[in-house]
């Protein structure tokens, strides 16, 4: 996929990123529900107590993982938040991740799953990393995951020498037969409907490239690595 040049980068996620999360809400909720490995080790680990943010939450399948801390939520999506707000005791809001409204140096903690990767443009992935480090206190950590360019082993194939910036399918299926009304008729609104493919923008990122961009944002990387297609690392404010 190439992208205009002069294009806008905020209205270009509009269109292939917002919107589309928009309309798949419902089905892409019901496809995330088991946590990853190392997110859940991260959450799990946390000092009983702490206050934290999940930038990017979605659905909210990581808000009760650890019942003893407080995690506030945000998407830009508001079906999302709708979904996420069922896992109380904890907060979800909806905020552009470029336009977070939290106090600096406030939180204890953050995660970022599967979000920075949807910017079109690398200073704006940047400053999203810069979004996710600015709320947190002087020593607390944040967990930031975006997807892999090196996703041989996975059923999308992607390797080293791959484009980056792609637009990845989502299939909605459809109704294969109608559903019968008392009189043996298909009612107009159970009629059999067509699958419906949504295309996402994604930049796959490079072994390093995350850490490149969190060293950009000012930021200090305390581990990486990769899991599951996917690259994360742990990230702070600088020592000091």
């Amino acid at each position: 996929m190439s992208k205009d040049p002069d294009h806008d980068p905020s209205a270009y996620e509009a269109q292939h990123v917002h919107t589309v999360y928009e309309q798949i809400a419902s089905h892409f909720s019901s496809t995330r529900y088991k946590p990853w490995p190392i997110i859940e080790r991260f959450l799990l680990n946390l000092p009983p107590g702490s206050i934290g943010l999940d930038i990017g939450c979605g659905n909210g399948k990581y808000l009760a993982v650890n019942p003893n801390v407080y995690i506030l939520g945000s998407d830009r999506s508001s079906n999302l938040v709708s979904i996420a707000k069922q896992h109380q005791p904890h907060s979800v809001l909806v905020a552009d991740i470029l336009d977070l409204p939290h106090r600096e140096g406030e939180f204890d903690f953050a995660i970022c799953v599967a979000v920075v990767h949807h910017l079109s443009s690398r200073e704006r992935r940047v400053e999203a990393v810069r979004s996710v480090l600015e709320p947190l206190k002087g020593e607390a950590r944040a967990l930031i995951y975006v997807w892999a360019l090196e996703q041989e082993g996975s059923r999308r194939g992607w390797a080293e020498g791959d484009e980056q910036d792609v637009m990845v399918p989502w299939v909605m299926k459809g109704s294969k037969k109608g559903v019968k009304q008392g009189d043996g008729k298909a009612a107009a609104s159970d009629a059999p409907t067509e699958d419906r493919t949504f295309h996402r923008y994604y930049h796959l990122y490079r072994r390093g490239e995350l850490e490149s961009e969190v060293q950009a944002a000012g930021g200090h990387v305390l581990e990486s690595g990769y899991e599951k297609d996917n690259w994360w690392a742990v990230a702070a404010k600088p020592p000091g």
